[in-house]
């Protein structure tokens, strides 16, 4: 049984979900297993890694380093099992891309991130599929209106794309802005959900719509 005792957080998950014998084991051993399996997409190979209840990350190639990184940094001396399709977390990918926006919805996360970091990743999550919302207004709906700065830097940091839709925010002009996965996933991702092509949202904006 996996258990991600290292990390404060998920320590006092596990001391609600085993027993108290089942983790004293697990930590005494100082081992943190993660399962780790990649889906093929039509923008690539992604990379999962998954706890046994949760799901720890989820990147494009352009980011699977930076992902695996951060993952070994989280979790000190972290050991990554390939597990086929852990938590069917790759058959919901799947489903997502044949068309299933609502594929994703309900996905349990382990992001490990900063309070407010985790609080713009659940607010991520709120955006329907087929809209896009500026990164002044996220951080209106956060409650920190100043912040726009570090909205933006919470949402490059995201360690879970698509289930944590970080796509979904776009410039104030209506233009698209940076993003981990590269500009044209982003594109390609917001034209598969529907939504207005960055044109149509400059062209309503000189209307005042």
């Amino acid at each position: 049984m996996a258990c991600l005792c290292s990390h404060a957080l998920v320590a006092r998950r596990c001391r609600r979900q085993h027993s108290t014998s089942t983790i004293r084991e697990s930590c005494a051993a100082g081992v943190t297993v993660l399962w780790v399996d990649q889906v093929r997409s039509p923008l690539g190979t992604l990379t999962i890694v998954a706890a046994d209840d949760a799901l720890c990350a989820l990147a494009f190639p352009v980011a699977r380093s930076r992902m695996l990184a951060r993952i070994r940094s989280r979790f000190p001396g972290v050991v990554l099992k390939r597990r086929r399709d852990p938590n069917g977390y790759a058959t919901r990918v799947l489903a997502y891309f044949s068309g299933d926006f609502d594929a994703l919805n309900g996905i349990t996360v382990d992001c490990g991130g900063t309070s407010f970091e985790e609080q713009i990743w659940k607010a991520l999550r709120a955006i329907p599929a087929g809209t896009t919302m500026t990164y002044r207004k996220l951080a209106e709906i956060v409650r920190r209106p100043r912040a726009v700065r570090a909205v933006g830097l919470a949402n490059a940091r995201n360690p879970v794309c698509l289930v944590i839709p970080c796509h979904r925010i776009i410039g104030s002009d209506g233009h698209l802005t940076g993003y981990a996965g590269a500009i044209w996933r982003k594109r390609w991702l917001l034209a598969h959900e529907g939504a207005p092509s960055p044109s149509a949202r400059t062209r309503r904006r000189a209307r005042g719509d």
